[in-house]
């Protein structure tokens, strides 16, 4: 078995963010062109996940041994159950409520990226990170200030417009990464 570079690791991991680069990308096409059904697929993961996780906290319950955590898990895992359940019977209401945390988290995100940038400046490439920060944190305040009118379209497109942008600075920095390794790579005749 042949010992791997150094150069053909970063290689390998740069084509693996293409790649993933790529799919956010081509997700993010769908879920603008269908915002409405994006909305509502994100509103079923989240539901679902809601209801698992109250499943897990029953689970869990009647493996804790003192009685008033006993007791509170399983008030959590009710909690989660009922939730989630209402959001999976109430996808619309749930697209409404998701869009409203959308904007949080798009919020917190644009921020974290733009404190990512300042951080990581010196690289090459690292300006896609500030321009994803920097978009992200626009789309959340326009979720926000156009909440709830705009719910059933905006989290489909937002989301959909986000994966993209995330997706082409995904790329952009991969290849930044990947022309950075290749150029402090020695010639075959300087290496001997």
């Amino acid at each position: 078995m042949a010992l791997q570079t150094p150069s053909d690791v970063v290689r390998q991991a740069s084509t693996t963010s293409i790649l993933w680069g790529i799919l956010l990308i081509v997700c993010g096409m769908f879920a603008v062109a269908v915002p409405l059904l994006a909305a509502v697929a994100v509103n079923a993961l989240v539901a679902w996940l809601i209801f698992v996780a109250g499943a897990v906290h029953l689970i869990l319950a009647f493996r804790v041994h003192g009685a008033g955590s006993k007791i509170w898990k399983l008030l959590v895992g009710l909690a989660y159950l009922f939730l989630g359940g209402y959001l999976i019977v109430h996808p619309l209401l749930g697209v409404s409520s998701l869009t409203l945390l959308l904007a949080v988290l798009f919020l917190v995100e644009g921020v974290f990226d733009i404190i990512l940038f300042f951080r990581m400046r010196p690289l090459h490439g690292s300006s896609w990170v500030l321009i994803d920060g920097l978009i992200t944190l626009v789309l959340g305040a326009m979720i926000y200030l156009q909440w709830p009118s705009s719910s059933a379209w905006a989290i489909g497109t937002l989301v959909g417009v986000s994966l993209i942008i995330s997706g082409v600075s995904r790329v952009m920095l991969s290849m930044a990464v990947r022309r950075a390794t290749s150029s402090m790579e020695l010639p075959p005749a300087q290496a001997a």
